[in-house]
């Protein structure tokens, strides 16, 4: 007999990990064994546990979605991961899908659907919410577009090294330069200079600033 696939899963709401656990535990080729309230977690319970699968929401503190994929990927290529989330936008599904996301299904989508993306990315396949292809072949439609004008320019949030937009993300969440150097294992003047540049990148002269790019651009929620 099989060995059921092992699954972590990584949602900063309790209820949410309670009811996917509920879920999941009925079905007899799946077994959840971790669940973590944040990206920082997720990328430490995937190294310890090593599951097949992790189902993790986009937005969660600390190390987001994507930042934490991102991380993953580099240090355990063959763990698939498949994003669950509210967030149908193309900002969020591109983000995802571009630090290596292997599906994205919605939170409003159906027990049915969820349990088919879970199968389709464990089998190696990609998965995408029925509700957000459209979305996904339009800005991939457009992109190509602008790519094949006269000429592509790098601004705004894709300037950011991915050092950056943890910084970005940690300073618009309320740590203070410290608190980040040690969150990142960095020194406070590696810290600054990892500040400054992505405030120079996006002309941003202030904390608040800062905080409400942050906010407008998905890093963090308001």
């Amino acid at each position: 007999m099989t060995s059921p696939k092992k699954i972590l899963l990584a949602d900063d709401h309790g209820i949410m990990r309670d009811g996917l656990r509920a879920l999941l535990e009925c079905e007899s080729d799946l077994e959840v064994v971790g669940s973590v309230c944040n990206g920082h977690e997720a990328i430490r319970a995937a190294e310890q546990l090593r599951p097949d699968l992790i189902i993790m929401d986009v937005s969660m503190p600390l190390t987001n979605g994507p930042e934490a994929i991102t991380h993953i990927k580099r240090r355990l290529p063959s763990i698939r991961v498949l994003m669950l989330t509210f967030h149908n936008d193309t900002h969020h599904i591109d983000a995802a899908l571009r630090a290596g996301a292997d599906g994205y299904v919605l939170k409003d989508d159906s027990r049915l659907e969820l349990l088919t993306a879970i199968r389709a990315v464990l089998a190696g396949k990609s998965f995408l919410s029925p509700s957000i292809c459209n979305r996904v072949v339009s800005g991939y439609l457009d992109t190509e577009a602008r790519n094949n004008g006269s000429r592509t320019r790098t601004s705004g949030a894709e300037a950011l090294t991915s050092r950056e937009r943890e910084v970005i993300k940690l300073i618009a969440e309320g740590l203070r330069t410290r608190q980040i150097a040690q969150f990142l294992s960095l020194s406070p003047k590696t810290v600054e200079k990892h500040r400054s540049n992505m405030m120079r990148k996006l002309k941003l002269h202030n904390a608040a600033a800062v905080i409400t790019y942050a906010i407008a651009n998905g890093f963090v929620r308001p």
